[in-house]
């Protein structure tokens, strides 16, 4: 049996045990609040919590966006299980804002609020999860795709 768009579902299942292990690994290690140097001044490991979205946007909103969450979950598993075969990068792309979605949709619903706990402190970037990167490294990917040459639009530049 092949399964569509396979790597789609391997993309977003790698991500989403990724993204709750390192969570788990996190909590079980670290007190809230508790930084760990591992570049003094530039990359540390801090476990805070986020009720809100990226950037603390919407900080206390968990509500709608456990539902935004679960909403873009299942549009995401639709589109891999309904929809056409996909191409490599959409597989990906999709594959990995899917893991990240189930990933911090979980900690919304379970918990209430996101685990965070990468700290790049040399940019004063908020403190971040696996999620928030592998859902901008699908964006990324989708971007790719978008920007490939198919077939039709090649012929239509000529």
């Amino acid at each position: 049996m092949h399964l569509k768009n396979s790597l789609f579902w391997i993309a977003a299942f790698s991500v989403f045990f990724i993204d709750q292990f390192a969570k788990y690994w996190i909590v079980q290690t670290f007190s809230l609040g508790q930084t760990l140097p591992l570049l003094p001044g530039i990359f540390h490991l801090t476990y805070v919590t986020n009720t809100g979205a990226a950037f603390s946007l919407f900080a206390g909103k968990v509500e709608w966006l456990r539902w935004l969450s679960l909403v873009v979950s299942l549009a995401l598993i639709a589109i891999a299980w309904f929809g056409p075969n996909l191409r490599r990068w959409d597989q990906l792309g999709y594959g990995f804002i899917l893991g990240g979605a189930m990933g911090n949709g979980i900690d919304r619903f379970v918990l209430g609020y996101v685990i965070d706990f990468l700290d790049f402190r040399l940019i004063n970037f908020p403190v971040f999860n696996f999620a928030d990167v592998f859902i901008n490294v699908g964006i990324a990917c989708l971007l790719i795709s978008a920007f490939q040459k198919t077939p039709t639009s090649h012929r239509r530049w000529r």
